[in-house]
């Protein structure tokens, strides 16, 4: 039941996530690229969850009691990092954009075409 809800929940957020992105707002296409990118840290947990009982680091003081997966954990930290670093770039890029054309809608942002 715990694996049907984790895949519920990765499918809805995946999908607002990309409905999101290809929004003509920027705003919603960022607060989008955040809910893609969280759904995707989801993914990762749900793809590594061990029914341990210890956490890694404990292992070799349990022995013989399973444990769990270490590197899923340090995917999920290393994932929430570049989200937050790539977040942070699309906010900085959308702001340089409302200031400079007056507009966070992308259809009116017509000066990069040729």
């Amino acid at each position: 039941m715990i694996e049907f809800m984790f895949a519920l929940a990765i499918g809805i957020l995946f999908g607002i996530g990309v409905f999101q992105l290809l929004r003509r707002d920027l705003i919603k296409a960022a607060i989008g690229f955040a809910i893609l990118f969280s759904a995707i840290n989801l993914f990762f947990l749900a793809a590594g969850a061990f029914e341990g009982e210890a956490p890694p680091y404990l292992s070799n003081v349990l022995a013989g009691r399973p444990t769990s997966d270490p590197l899923v954990q340090a995917l999920i930290l290393t994932a929430i990092v570049v989200s937050f670093g790539s977040f942070s770039l699309v906010l900085g890029i959308v702001n340089i954009i409302s200031q400079r054309y007056d507009t966070v809608d992308s259809n009116d942002v017509t000066q990069l075409k040729h």
